[in-house]
């Protein structure tokens, strides 16, 4: 089967889409990071992002989110043109995501991490009353904490956790608040092999309502969690495809893999 370079339709794109990129640019002086990236991701699909170092990849999430603004073209989320909204705002329509470095609390506990994340995206997050007894975000915190497999820690500050029960935390905390889009920034980095077959049971059990997009270089992971494959080269969109079109395509060994799996 051919792949294309594109995912977007000659006309208007298609409706029930969460993520659409549209012409996305962003330049930083004279380098261009990223230029003209088109692409679309359904509500509900599991989709990665590969490709080499300087690929453009974080570059992209950072659009995306709104950490960095685009230098040119539009980014709709649900059909709601984000360009110019700052990425708060951007958090509560709904979308989330992780960092190549963790951002936690490391000096406050696992459950308080969670609490803080339930608590930042909820209604009456200005409230500094403690919550206490059946409060709504207390139970969504014990809620996150199995759905990451955090229990038999939660009361451990994060300071003391192994590096692959951070990276857990921190999905835990982009789970929190029911988001319709999750971007994972190589949530794999540094794992162990354990920790890997552990982050793929994790990412496997999402409800299948919640899409992500995940950037990752070890392809063992991101290819067997996705439905969906885009290859970034220099900045720009290379090809898309199935993960099984991916794996077998001869220009992604060379470009990505440098002819051999790794």
């Amino acid at each position: 089967m051919a792949l294309v370079t594109s995912d977007l339709p000659q006309t208007q794109l298609a409706t029930g889409d969460a993520l659409e990129l549209e012409g996305v640019t962003r330049t930083f002086g004279a380098l261009r990071a990223i230029e003209d990236v088109s692409f679309s991701v359904a509500a509900g699909e599991r989709r990665a992002v590969i490709g080499a170092n300087g690929a453009g990849k974080t570059t992209l999430f950072n659009v995306v989110t709104g950490d960095f603004p685009a230098t040119a073209g539009r980014v709709r989320f649900f059909g709601e043109d984000i360009t110019e909204v700052p990425a708060y705002d951007r958090i509560r329509m709904g979308l989330r995501r992780t960092y190549q470095s963790s951002l936690l609390f490391r000096n406050l506990t696992v459950w308080d991490n969670l609490f803080l994340a339930v608590r930042g995206v909820a209604r009456g997050r200005f409230d500094f009353r403690r919550a206490r007894g059946a409060h709504p975000s207390r139970a969504a915190t014990d809620e996150l904490l199995e759905r990451v497999r955090l229990q038999s820690v939660a009361q451990r500050l994060v300071s003391s956790l192994s590096h692959g029960q951070q990276r857990q935390l921190e999905i835990g905390m982009a789970l929190a608040g029911a988001p319709r889009l999750i971007l994972f920034d190589e949530p794999a980095a540094g794992l162990s092999p354990a920790e890997r077959r552990e982050l793929v049971t994790l990412l496997g059990a999402l409800p299948e309502h919640m899409g992500f997009i995940l950037i990752e270089h070890d392809l063992e992971i991101a290819l067997r969690v996705v439905d969906r494959v885009t290859v970034m080269h220099n900045g720009r969109v290379l090809k898309h495809g199935t993960p099984q079109e991916i794996e077998n395509d001869a220009e992604v060994a060379a470009i990505y893999m440098g002819g051999g799996r790794h």
